[in-house]
C-alpha cells in the first residue's frame, strides 16, 4: 500500500513532485486521472489531474474522488500539490480543493507552501518571489489562464477560502520543527484553518516536512515533500532504497513538443532553434487544429533521428497569446493549441518516437491523454523538478520515455541536454 498519497492539479506538477520523492528514496508512480481500478504498487502514488483551470466545483469533485482512491489503498497521509507559482484565480482552485480535502480528512488545519528554492521560488512574510522578483512582477502576471497579480499568498488564499488564513513566518520556520509545531498549535487555537509557510531554503522545507509528520493533509509545491520520506523512515515504514529512480533503457527517435508560453520555455525554444530542426507553429495565423497537425506532419518527414531531437512548438509571446484569445476566446484558444499538439504527439509516436519531452502543464495533460498513458514510473531528473518517466501506452506497448516539463522549469539548454 502507498505510504503517501498525492493529488496534483496538473501533469507536469505531478512528475515534479514524484521526482522530489524519488530523490528522497521513495519509489513513485504517477497515475493519470482518477483511477478506476487498483493502484500500482509504490511507496508514493501521485494521481495527476488536469484540474488547475477547470471550474472549482469540478476540481473539487475530481480531487475528492482521487482522495478516496488513495485512502482506500491505505495511504497514511495526503498531499495536495499545486504549482510553485500558486497558479490560480480569486475563485480557485487551490482554496476550494484544499478546504474540501481538509473537511473530508477531518484535519482541522493544513499548511500551504509552494516554495521551491532550487528553482527560485521562495516565500518571505507570506510573499512569493520568483528569483529576485515578486510573483506579480515575474511574468506570471501575464499568464494566459491564471494571471497572478498579487504576491501576498495570505491574501490570495484568503480570497479563495471560507476559513481564515494565517502565516508561519520566517522567524519561526528558521528555528526548526519544534518551533513550527508550537506555532501551528497557536494558529489552530486562533481558529486558523490554513497558514502560508515562509521558506527560503531547502532546510526550511525539511523542517516543515518534519513538523507536519502527523498532519492528515499537507498542501504545497513539490518542495514541501522533501521532508516527508524521512518521517516514514523514522516510523520504520520506509526501507532505504538505492534504486528508486531506475528506469528501463529506451532508444529510437526523439522529439520535443512545447505549448508553454513562459519565459523559460521561450528561451529554451530560442536556443534549440540554433542547434536542431525546429518548427514554430502560428495558431493565430492558422487557427485550425487539423491544419496545424498537417503542417507538422509534412515538416517532420525525414527529420526524425535518434541522435538529435526535433522541436515542434506552438508557444508564443504574451502579445500573440492575447491576440489569439481575443480572436477565439480564452478557452477556445487553449483548446485549439492543446488539440493540435496532442495530435502531433500521436503522429510522432506512430512514426517511431519513443523519447518525448513535452513542455507546459496543459499541453502535457492533453498529450498523455491522447496517447492513452495510464501510469508513469518516475526516474532520474534532467533538471530540478523534471524527471524522465517510463510509460507503456497502447500506442507504444514496448515502452517509451516521457519528460513532462512545467513551462517555468529547466535550464536554457534543457531541450538539448535531455537526450544527451
Amino acid at each position: 500500500m502507498p505510504l503517501l498519497g498525492c493529488i496534483a492539479d496538473d501533469f507536469t506538477g505531478a512528475t515534479d513532485l514524484a521526482s522530489t520523492l524519488v530523490r528522497q528514496g521513495m519509489r513513485a508512480v504517477q497515475v493519470i486521472g482518477v483511477p478506476a481500478g487498483p493502484l500500482p504498487e509504490a511507496d508514493a502514488v501521485i494521481i495527476a489531474l488536469k484540474s488547475r483551470t477547470i471550474s472549482a466545483a469540478d476540481a473539487v469533485a475530481q480531487s475528492l474522488a482521487a482522495g478516496e482512491a488513495l485512502l482506500a489503498a491505505g495511504a497514511k497521509q495526503i498531499l495536495f500539490k499545486y504549482c510553485s507559482t500558486f497558479d490560480s484565480t480569486d475563485d480557485g482552485n487551490i482554496g476550494p480543493v484544499a478546504e474540501a480535502l481538509l473537511k473530508r480528512l477531518d484535519g482541522g488545519f493544513a499548511i500551504a507552501c509552494p516554495a521551491f528554492p532550487t528553482n527560485g521560488r521562495t516565500i518571505y512574510q507570506g510573499h512569493l518571489f520568483v528569483g529576485a522578483n515578486l510573483l506579480n512582477e515575474s511574468g506570471m502576471e501575464n499568464h494566459p489562464l491564471t494571471p497572478m497579480r498579487d504576491a501576498n499568498l495570505v491574501r490570495v488564499l484568503g480570497r479563495q477560502t471560507e476559513g481564515s488564513v494565517g502565516l508561519l513566518p520566517f522567524t519561526v520556520v528558521e528555528q526548526g520543527a519544534a518551533a513550527i509545531r508550537a506555532e501551528v498549535t497557536r494558529l489552530r487555537d486562533a481558529n486558523r484553518r490554513f497558514a502560508i509557510a515562509d521558506a527560503i531554503t531547502d532546510q526550511h522545507l525539511m523542517a516543515l516536512g518534519e513538523a507536519c509528520a502527523n498532519h492528515a493533509l499537507i498542501t504545497g509545491g513539490s518542495g514541501i515533500a522533501m521532508g516527508l520520506p524521512e518521517n516514514f523512515r523514522r516510523a520504520g515504514l520506509l526501507p532505504a532504497r538505492a534504486d528508486a529512480g531506475t528506469l528501463p533503457e529506451v532508444g529510437g527517435p526523439c522529439a520535443v513538443i512545447a505549448g508553454s508560453c513562459s519565459r523559460a520555455t521561450l528561451g529554451q525554444i530560442g536556443l534549440a532553434r540554433d542547434h536542431v530542426p525546429t518548427l514554430e507553429l502560428d495558431a493565430l495565423a492558422t487557427p485550425d487544429a487539423s491544419a496545424l497537425i498537417r503542417q507538422a506532419r509534412d515538416w517532420m518527414a525525414g527529420k526524425l533521428d535518434a541522435a538529435r531531437p526535433i522541436v515542434i512548438a506552438a508557444s508564443g509571446t504574451p502579445e500573440r497569446v492575447a491576440a489569439l484569445q481575443a480572436k477565439l476566446g480564452r478557452d477556445a484558444a487553449g483548446a485549439l493549441v492543446e488539440e493540435a499538439l496532442a495530435g502531433i504527439a500521436a503522429d510522432l509516436v506512430a512514426s517511431g518516437v519513443r523519447r518525448l519531452v513535452v513542455a507546459g502543464g496543459e499541453t502535457s495533460g492533453a498529450v498523455v491523454q491522447r496517447l492513452g498513458v495510464e501510469a508513469l514510473r518516475i526516474g532520474a531528473e534532467i533538471d530540478p523538478g523534471v524527471p524522465w518517466t517510463h510509460a507503456t501506452p497502447a500506442t507504444a506497448p514496448e515502452g517509451m520515455l516521457l519528460a513532462l516539463k512545467s513551462g517555468n522549469f529547466g535550464a536554457r539548454d534543457f531541450f538539448l541536454k535531455a537526450f544527451s
